[in-house]
């Protein structure tokens, strides 16, 4: 359900542009907004998110979608963790729906999926290794589980497949969530130019937040 929020972007506490391919990280308090802005549209932001007191609570892509009984996030999507806790509720959304089945491309898929020789190509589980490896928050590779794929369109045919199409984005759609606990964030700016979800054009995103109650 696409819905506007009433926050401005000058009064936003913190505003960052995360480029094409970067990784980003990020922690949000308990009652903050976060804004994710698609700000060329038809770009893919591959987000994982954990507790900040107990990183080993994260996101869980079944146990958020059994609570729904919907495979897709939009509007009064509460993102639920693998211990039962919501992590953020999505107050706002611009785009309409947002994926949660189809992960993050890697080389190893890249090269199962379009060809041996692209095997070099960045991918988003390289990205969100080099934020965990820097020793952020205790985690590591063993860290990396399910994702969410914002403004990524990948419906499910009727066989039960997934199918990677364009995207169902545009300039400056966004998604805009509250943190119902203290979370960290860890964005892949998605780098993939094998397939349309990011137009083979992968662009940049900014990523907003602002403080509880501030519009």
């Amino acid at each position: 359900m696409m819905t506007t929020s009433e926050r401005t972007p000058e009064t936003a506490k913190e505003r960052t542009v995360v480029k094409a391919g970067d990784p980003f990280v990020l922690e949000i308090a308990q009652g903050q907004t976060l804004r994710i802005v698609d700000l060329n549209g038809n770009q893919a932001v591959d987000t994982l998110f954990y507790s900040a007191a107990d990183p080993q609570d994260r996101y869980s892509a079944q146990d958020t979608i059994r609570a729904q009984g919907n495979i897709y996030l939009t509007t009064g999507t509460r993102l639920v963790s693998s211990r039962g806790h919501v992590l953020l509720t999505i107050t706002a959304d611009t785009c309409g729906r947002h994926d949660t089945l189809g992960g993050a491309c890697s080389a190893e898929s890249n090269r199962v999926r379009y060809d041996l020789e692209i095997g070099h190509m960045h991918a988003c589980r390289q990205s969100f290794l080099k934020a965990v490896q820097t020793g952020w928050h205790g985690l590591d590779k063993r860290d990396l589980t399910s994702n969410i794929n914002f403004f990524m369109n990948v419906p499910v045919t009727p066989e039960g497949g997934l199918r990677f199409e364009d995207g169902v984005s545009a300039p400056g759609k966004y998604v805009e969530l509250v943190a119902e606990m203290d979370v960290l964030m860890v964005i892949s700016n998605c780098p993939q130019l094998n397939n349309p979800c990011n137009g083979y054009d992968p662009t940049p995103i900014e990523v907003l937040v602002w403080e509880a109650n501030v519009r």
